[in-house]
């Protein structure tokens, strides 16, 4: 078994070095055998991180990337005290800004739209767990058709940022809790039947509870405990691992 681990690796390295993503699967299924698809939201599906994005309208990008960085590797341990403080940056910033990201920055990372249109068609619940915030989660749904949100929200106070974030944080654990909730409402074992698609440190709660995980464009921490990995692959080609074999 190590030594069939450690041959994957080594040719996982060779296949890094062409820019081409190594997929080992055992036994695949097809997508309809899945009943539930979660996915992040920042640097998942979309390609920025939308905090990071409106602290720039501030002057504060690079301050609250650091933080956005460490987390995601998983260097900062406590997610919700890492959100507080870059949320704290944002004190007194026009709630413009929130729109301005939303329109002039946001974009789908390639694949995408036909990932959850994929899933959809098949039968799977579409769950976005995001530790991002309002109103970037909704447009994002709306955008693709996600059947549940689970997503974070900025304190606002006549057309201001009020540098808190309201309401309970959806951290690492509370995308797990979702995830595990959802599993149960469609009255599925996670860990037979659905499917976690994350980057960050703060998906990995979510990701040891599905049958398939997928690091996308993810931190080491991250990659390195998913079933698969794409640094290089778009989105939709989870759909050609998602085959029935022979």
């Amino acid at each position: 078994m190590a030594q069939g681990r450690a041959a994957i690796q080594a040719l996982r390295m060779q296949c890094t070095a062409q820019s081409i993503d190594l997929v080992a699967m055992a036994k695949p299924r097809g997508l309809a055998s899945y009943k539930l698809l979660a996915m992040d939201m920042d640097s998942t599906v979309i390609s920025i991180e939308c905090l990071d994005e409106v602290a720039d309208f501030c002057g504060k990008k690079a301050e609250v990337a650091s933080i956005t960085e460490a987390a995601m590797r998983g260097e900062i341990t406590d997610y919700a005290e890492s959100l507080r403080r870059r949320v704290a940056f944002l004190k007194g910033l026009s709630t413009d800004a929130l729109q301005s990201v939303l329109t002039e920055r946001l974009r789908l990372n390639p694949g995408a739209k036909e990932l959850v249109a994929a899933a959809k068609a098949a039968g799977l619940h579409c769950l976005l767990v995001s530790g991002g915030f309002q109103p970037f989660t909704g447009h994002v749904a709306q955008t693709l058709g996600f059947d549940e949100i689970h997503c974070n929200r900025l304190g606002m106070e006549n057309g201001k940022l009020t540098g808190e974030v309201v309401g309970p944080i959806v951290d690492g654990d509370a995308k797990q809790a979702a995830v595990l909730k959802a599993a149960s409402a469609l009255g599925i074992d996670a860990s037979q039947q659905a499917i976690a698609i994350g980057d960050g440190a703060n998906d990995l709660p979510m990701m040891t509870q599905v049958h398939l995980s997928l690091a996308y464009r993810a931190k080491p921490v991250v990659a390195n405990q998913a079933a698969l990995q794409f640094n290089f692959a778009e989105l939709d080609s989870l759909l050609d691992c998602l085959k029935e074999s022979a």
